[in-house]
Order: structure tokens, then C-alpha cells, then sequence
């Protein structure tokens, strides 16, 4: 019984610490004690990988052009748009070039098997006086403009990347200053954890403990 209590409670706070969404496990099962195991495996590689961009990435940490952070949705790396792109532009700047390879080496050596996701938000300023249609073309560009970096220059797979763009509608501070405004333009790259599913269950957002049939009387 305490081994069962131990791997609820494992189960839970990998899931609050890696994804945001609790998964149901029903106890006793193989194939649930090596989900389990899965996910102890990928927060042991993000805690890793973590580190390693901390060392690496520490002078744009200090410079504040770089955030570390362990989020609902896994493992964030948040650069400044302004760091990264000229006003308006969705070209890379040279200047963030070595950023992006110290990422590189991290996401081939530490996390070599965990998709990663790249989003790009601005401020909510109209564009006036450059060819995007909105705020969303321009996040969405230079979202795609970090993948194919890395695909291209960097070999990251493909197949472990993907790019969005929110434009304006995910703020992290207010519009209505400067500062805010300038927080507001940046592009996330996320390390992914893997999500596992029970067969039959959908993940849900509050945890439900399932006890052995032996214990239910």
C-alpha cells in the first residue's frame, strides 16, 4: 500500500511540475509503473537541460536579455524580441546567433529525444509601416524564422520542431508602458515533455486518485 501512495504522489507532481495536467494511473498496471518511470525520465532530462543553458546562456541571463523558466508547459526559454529582431522584421540578427547555438548544443546533448516548440508574441502596436497584415504574421515569421535556424543551421531534427504565432492575445506584462510593451515582444522556445494518456482517458486538471480494488471496501 505505502508503494502504491508513493507512486500517486509521484505521478501528480510530475505532472503539476512537467505539464500542467494531471494523468490517471490505475495502480498495479506495468504499463503504468513504466509511464511513471517516462516521466521521471523526461523532468530528469529538463532539470538537466535546465543547468546546462543556465551555465551556458549566462551572460544574457545577467544581461537580461534571456529568461529561464520551468512553466506548465515545460521547460521555457525566453528571448527578447528586440534581442533577436529589428523593429518590424523577421530577419535573425547576427547578434543572436550564438545564443541560438549554445540552445542547440543543449537540445542535441541534453534533451536529444523531447520536441520543441517555438512561439513568437509582440505588443499590441499595429503594424503600419512594413508589409505584414497584422501582429500575427509577424510572430508567426519569426517563429519560423528560430525553427529554421535551427533545422538548417543547427540539425536540429525537423520532426521535433514546431513554430506558432500569437501576435498580441498572450501578454506577460501591460501594454501600456514601454517596459511592458517591450516584455510582451519576445519568442519562447519550449522544451516539451512527453504527455502520456491512459488508454481510454483523457488528461484531465485535477487529480483523481484511483485506489487498488483490494483496498475498497
Amino acid at each position: 500500500m505505502r508503494n502504491t501512495i508513493l507512486k500517486i504522489a509521484l505521478v501528480f507532481s510530475l505532472s503539476a511540475a512537467m505539464a500542467g495536467c494531471t494523468v490517471i494511473f490505475q495502480t498495479g498496471r506495468r504499463s503504468d509503473t513504466q509511464k511513471i518511470e517516462q516521466l521521471q525520465n523526461d523532468l530528469n532530462e529538463l532539470k538537466q537541460a535546465r543547468v546546462s543553458l543556465e551555465d551556458k546562456l549566462r551572460r544574457e541571463i545577467n544581461d537580461k536579455n534571456v529568461k529561464l523558466e520551468m512553466m506548465e508547459k515545460g521547460l521555457v526559454i525566453t528571448f527578447l524580441a528586440d534581442i533577436m529582431f529589428d523593429s518590424g522584421k523577421a530577419k535573425i540578427r547576427s547578434q543572436a546567433y550564438n545564443a541560438l547555438n549554445k540552445i542547440a548544443e543543449v537540445l542535441k546533448a541534453d534533451v536529444p529525444n523531447l520536441n520543441v516548440g517555438i512561439e513568437g508574441h509582440t505588443d499590441n502596436i499595429a503594424i503600419k509601416y512594413s508589409n505584414w497584415k497584422s501582429n500575427w504574421e509577424l510572430s508567426t515569421s519569426r517563429a519560423l524564422s528560430v525553427l529554421h535556424y535551427l533545422a538548417d543551421k543547427e540539425g536540429i531534427s525537423p520532426d521535433r520542431l514546431s513554430a506558432i504565432g500569437y501576435g498580441e492575445f498572450r501578454p506577460v506584462a501591460s501594454n501600456d508602458t514601454r517596459e511592458g510593451r517591450k516584455l510582451n515582444r519576445r519568442v519562447e522556445i519550449v522544451i516539451l515533455p512527453q504527455l502520456t494518456k491512459v488508454k481510454g482517458k483523457e488528461a484531465v486538471k485535477e487529480p483523481e486518485l484511483i485506489e487498488p480494488q483490494e483496498n475498497l471496501k
